[in-house]
């Protein structure tokens, strides 16, 4: 395969694919704040179809690019960051990674987290490394909170920042839809406000817990909830809420620091297709996406 990436590199190499997964937040609590600035949380994850691209060859050194210009190409990129941080543990020479994007930023959907998690997995598998999953992981929180999460993908609780997961069994069968409003959302603006306003104590984490052991989606759907949500209070997020909930979701809620919302749908009939394309008329960023396990 020869690939020609927007920053000009060509390679006539093997080129390895790789798939970098959204996540959302079907719960996030925010416990405390730690002494090294950090915060506590306590999360239910799920890792859903919509995804970015990684091309990713051998190389000397690292060279990235991505077909998203306002991206940022060296340090100041996780996939940049986690490349460089490969090389030196696993003592290989470098990579060639061009990025196609889909996954908007600002979202609350880990898009940099797994992208640089997707590297990871990717690098792991160019150089026949066979670093475990648990290095993997420990390597990825180095650059982010949400890349241990991504690298393992699926459906997890997540405690710490993060980076301590305990798998869970399956989401029943539905569809998910994901909603971007215009607005984003920095995560270190989101923190900031949930320190100056208080933390809300929603509990929600443990009540979709509770409705994961049911095993219905409609009691599902009624325990999402987000901390951040609470915090923020974002008109537009609350107008794609409404409008999810009044075409047949079960559940819908704001992901991450925001600033996307998704809905919980039933696998069957055409609710959910019939909200997407509504939505799509007022916001570009619209996408259907089922849950991925690994």
């Amino acid at each position: 395969m020869n690939v020609e990436a927007a920053g000009g590199w060509k390679s006539s190499e093997t080129v390895l694919e790789e798939k970098a997964y959204a996540k959302i937040n079907l719960s996030l609590d925010i416990l405390s704040r730690r002494e090294d600035g950090y915060h506590d949380l306590r999360m239910v994850m799920q890792s859903v179809t919509l995804c970015d691209t990684l091309e990713m060859s051998r190389a000397d050194g690292i060279l990235f690019s991505c077909d998203k210009a306002e991206l940022p190409a060296g340090p100041g990129n996780t996939v940049y960051r986690v490349a460089e941080l490969f090389c030196r543990e696993a003592g290989v020479p470098g990579v060639k990674i061009h990025l196609k994007k889909r996954i908007p930023s600002q979202a609350g959907l880990g898009g940099g987290s797994a992208d640089a998690a997707a590297a990871l997995r990717g690098m792991n598998r160019l150089y026949g490394t066979d670093l475990p999953e648990k290095e993997l992981r420990r390597l990825g929180q180095f650059v982010g909170a949400d890349v241990p999460f991504c690298v393992r993908n699926g459906l997890c609780l997540a405690e710490g920042t993060g980076e301590l997961l305990t798998p869970l069994e399956k989401l029943p069968a539905c569809r998910i839809l994901i909603c971007k409003p215009e607005i984003g959302i920095s995560t270190g603006e989101a923190f900031r406000r949930a320190d100056v306003e208080g933390r809300p104590h929603n509990h929600y984490t443990e009540r979709v817990l509770e409705a994961l052991s049911s095993g219905s989606l409609s009691a599902f759907g009624k325990a999402l909830g987000n901390d951040f949500q609470t915090v923020m209070q974002i008109p537009e997020v609350e107008t794609i809420r409404e409008h999810m909930l009044e075409a047949g979701a079960y559940g819908a809620v704001m992901t991450g620091s925001g600033s996307a919302v998704f809905g919980i749908f039933p696998s069957e009939g055409e609710k959910a297709s019939l909200c997407a394309a509504e939505l799509k008329r007022q916001f570009e960023e619209t996408f259907l996406c089922e849950p991925i396990y690994p």
